[in-house]
């Protein structure tokens, strides 16, 4: 039996006091640029970090017992992970898309997506090296490229190759389709891509 399973959120918050709660978020924004002049349309601009152990990931963190609830919680830990560029909008419970609980580990990882505008988005990106955390637990923020290129590898296959913490690759496609903000056929080309990667 897997120790990793999804649950949904009752079941997440009724696990006990000797549970952990991650919660960490996909922040994201339309974004009307476009590459290379005209021939790439961005559509939006999606944010991921860099892991002090070298990983991809979303920023967030572990909830402290005190706060009041998960989305609290998340967001005192992105202003310590991304800085005062969080403090124009909050994570609530409208934004919450899934939970994954760990048996082994006791942790259950809580994940929400979060609409920006493109420049709320910008000013997180700006600010972040001033926050607590920045060059200790945060590395840098990264912006996912959500296109292929003409060879079939550039954009989101060659991203995607990167090393990932937990299930935030998944998580990320998953949102991505689910949200609208890639093609079906898109998604579809990168599933395929990975699955290949892995019969190698």
């Amino acid at each position: 039996m897997a120790t990793t399973k999804k649950v949904e959120l009752a079941e997440a918050l009724a696990l006990g006091p000797t549970w952990r709660h991650l919660c960490y978020v996909m922040l994201y924004a339309p974004d009307p640029r476009k590459l290379f002049g005209d021939r790439i349309p961005l559509r939006y601009s999606v944010l991921m970090y860099m892991r002090f152990d070298g990983r991809l990931g979303f920023p967030g963190g572990f909830v402290s017992d005190h706060s009041p609830t998960l989305e609290d919680g998340l967001n005192e830990e992105l202003l310590k992970r991304l800085g005062e560029g969080v403090s124009t909008f909050t994570v609530d419970h409208g934004d919450y898309r899934s939970s994954l609980a760990h048996a082994k580990s006791k942790v259950v990882a809580h994940f929400y997506a979060k609409c920006l505008t493109l420049e709320q988005l910008q000013a997180v990106e700006a600010k972040a090296p001033l926050a607590k955390d920045y060059g200790l637990e945060v590395f840098g923020l990264v912006r996912v490229p959500l296109y292929i290129l003409q060879d079939g590898v550039g954009g989101l296959p060659a991203f995607l190759e990167n090393s990932f913490i937990g299930a935030s690759r998944e998580q990320l496609l998953e949102a991505l389709q689910d949200l609208g903000i890639l093609d079906p056929e898109t998604i579809s080309i990168v599933k395929e891509r990975i699955i290949q990667q892995k019969l190698r």
